[in-house]
């Protein structure tokens, strides 16, 4: 039996779990957000085993997404101190499931979110990465600008989403015009991550499920609009050949962010050399399937299927 951790709005998940069906897999998904209306239960008896729809036992389990329940109560302070422990009853539940085949530990996952110890693990491992400064003085910033000949991108420092009703909308990666530099003392210097700008041929998503590598190519160049962040328009994305030693460190950067999963951002710059750039431990990855015929979500399968 498989646990999936996720939201009714998962299309991912949707898109694994259709397999699952064709395939007879055995699996419960757990919607987070139904937490308020589903049987769970933990007793401190036995061997601590957490009971979610009178389920305890699980071969493996995906961790894809959670999601609070949408509670109604007219006290804004109570309620949101009812969904902050709502929240903390997640971390509870996740960390007493009785499995050690996770597609990846939640702690894990959220921990592997901070760019900057990515950055410092990807150096440590012998990527090429960017030059890179988070401050507040705006003396250090100047010279950090001055030292990268005013070529430098922003971009924010944990995720780069915004909420705006019912939607969300991106903040994505731009670069720092030269009126903004020549202006610099008139802005506050907010948490964000300041990088130098690399000319790039082209980038890549490197999907890794455990030690299997699936690389992608986007040619983001071909577009003006793409050219500093490919997110900002639809562009297709083709199969790429990973050199061995690059695909080596990819699996090598989850090994030491203990995941099991893993989507890197890479670019190849313009004198071939390959820079990383991050890492979602968590990120979508069924859109690049769906172009390039990738078996990412076949290897998922194996991974949460295999015997221990």
């Amino acid at each position: 039996m498989i646990l999936i951790i996720t939201h009714k709005q998962d299309f991912t998940a949707d898109f694994v779990i259709e397999k699952l069906n064709n395939r007879g897999v055995k699996y419960y998904r757990f919607n987070c957000e139904d937490i308020a209306s589903i049987d769970y239960s933990f007793e401190n008896k036995g061997n601590f085993t957490l009971s979610i729809n009178e389920l305890n036992k699980y071969k493996s389990v995906w961790f894809r997404r959670t999601k609070l329940p949408d509670i109604v109560m007219t006290n804004d302070s109570e309620k949101l101190f009812v969904l902050s422990d709502y929240d903390s009853l997640f971390d509870n539940v996740f960390a007493n499931i009785n499995t050690e085949r996770w597609l990846s530990k939640p702690k894990f996952v959220y921990e592997a979110e901070n760019k900057l110890l990515q950055l410092k693990i990807a150096s440590e491992i012998g990527f090429k990465v960017p030059n890179t400064i988070v401050t507040q003085s705006k003396k250090r910033l100047n010279k950090f600008i001055s030292d990268n000949n005013n070529n430098i991108i922003i971009k924010p420092i944990r995720q780069g989403r915004i909420k705006t009703n019912n939607s969300f909308k991106t903040v994505f990666t731009n670069k720092i015009s030269n009126e903004i530099i020549d202006k610099l003392d008139d802005f506050d210097l907010t948490p964000c991550i300041f990088q130098e700008y690399i000319e790039k041929k082209y980038e890549l998503r490197v999907t890794v499920v455990n030690d299997k590598v699936f690389s992608a190519k986007v040619d983001s160049q071909s577009l003006t609009e793409t050219s500093i962040d490919w997110r900002k328009k639809k562009i297709p994305f083709v199969n790429y050949e990973l050199p061995a030693e690059i695909a080596l460190k990819c699996v090598e950067i989850l090994k030491k962010l203990n995941l099991s999963f893993g989507a890197i951002d890479l670019i190849k710059d313009i004198n071939d050399n390959y820079i990383f750039l991050e890492i979602n431990p968590n990120g979508q990855w069924a859109w690049i399937e769906m172009e390039t015929g990738l078996p990412i979500s076949e290897e998922i399968i194996n991974y949460l299927t295999a015997k221990s």
